[in-house]
């Protein structure tokens, strides 16, 4: 809302990455039940990546971690200027034969997902070179068998899930341990 400051949730519990740098990812988290079953699919496929389930906002990044403080303010700003939206999953999708992934696609909620892209990624720091256009989708399975791939595919074609986006979420990645959850962000505060 304008002029009112963004309220978001601080996930950290005050842990911060180590080093002069630290990866940063930032999503929308799949609520329950669908993010416990898409996750679980994924895992069950053999992807050695099975992070939760999740739309990218902005994938893997570099930062200074003396710069952590302005990109979050600059998330805060983003989550301020967009409304929450209805974000629709139907059925899978593929990126193959270019990369190895089997995906759910976004049905509805993709040029919500777009917008909150590109204001993201237009924060000093955190352009990033794509290696492909930006595609909202929820991965269930990547670099794993054919068979696997082509079995998560005809599985997941008739998934479905609605529900309404009211926040995106920073990761940080200290190269030690997961990518952890480290502060919420909600649209339209």
């Amino acid at each position: 809302m304008a002029g009112g400051a963004a309220r978001s949730v601080d996930r950290s519990g005050g842990v911060s990455p180590t080093g002069d740098t630290t990866q940063i990812g930032i999503a929308v988290d799949i609520p329950e039940p669908w993010g416990g079953q898409l996750t679980r699919r994924r895992v069950e496929a053999g992807d050695p990546l099975a992070v939760p389930a999740h739309v990218t906002l902005l994938g893997p990044t570099e930062i200074q971690t003396a710069d952590l403080p302005a990109v979050e303010r600059h998330l805060a700003a983003v989550a301020a200027a967009h409304l929450p939206f209805t974000l629709h999953l139907r059925g899978t999708g593929t990126f193959r034969p270019v990369t190895q992934v089997v995906f759910v696609a976004v049905a509805a909620g993709i040029s919500e997902c777009e917008l909150l892209a590109a204001a993201i990624g237009a924060a000093p720091g955190l352009h990033r070179q794509a290696r492909f256009p930006y595609h909202p989708h929820v991965t269930v399975a990547q670099d794993v068998a054919p068979e696997a791939l082509d079995k998560v595919y005809e599985d997941l074609a008739d998934f479905s899930a609605m529900f309404e986006v009211d926040a995106f979420t920073l990761f940080s990645h200290s190269g030690q341990a997961r990518w952890q959850p480290r502060r919420d962000f909600r649209l339209g505060d």
